[in-house]
């Protein structure tokens, strides 16, 4: 009999940070919870940035998940935005960190073509799968849903990385 484990997926962003826990044991997927954390846009980034922190943090204490797989950043034509989504990511690789889990990382056309088939998917296409994956999860927002698209590739892809591991 496979052992359950929690994952958390984050997809960072200053503005909304989605976040979904799911249970894989074996191959079966399972819904935990899900949600969007959200930060004040008139304050300042040192202020959003501990918002991340306390709000993730909170998911963490509450669902208590075994690892966490966070969304690689996109990088597009304005440094200036690229830059504080790092810091966010930053956040969101921190806090996981910091309560002792496993931090996987992956990249955004790995996690569409892992849930979805293809790798330059579209969010409405992440969201149908998510409901055929997850059935009777409604995710709270596209961002909570892309976040579940990440604990997902990482179910599929952490026995991969368990292998890695016992090799190196």
């Amino acid at each position: 009999m496979a052992k359950t484990i929690r994952i958390i997926g984050i997809d960072p962003g200053l503005r909304r940070t989605g976040w979904g826990i799911i249970a894989s044991e074996g191959s079966r997927l399972s819904h935990i919870a899900n949600g969007t954390l959200k930060t004040e846009a008139s304050a300042s980034l040192s202020e959003r940035l501990l918002q991340i922190h306390t709000q993730l943090f909170t998911v963490l204490a509450e669902w208590t998940p075994d690892e966490a797989a966070v969304e690689e950043t996109f990088v597009n034509k304005d440094a200036r935005a690229t830059l504080k989504l790092g810091q966010a990511r930053g956040i969101a690789l921190l806090v996981p960190a910091s309560a002792g889990l496993l931090v996987a990382e992956y990249a955004p056309n790995m996690v569409k073509k892992s849930v979805v088939g293809a790798g330059h998917a579209h969010k409405d296409q992440i969201g149908a799968m998510i409901n055929i994956l997850l059935p009777r999860c409604k995710p709270d927002s596209a961002d909570a849903a892309d976040a579940l698209a990440v604990a997902i590739t990482h179910a599929h892809h952490r026995q991969a990385l368990d292998m890695q591991k016992l090799a190196g």
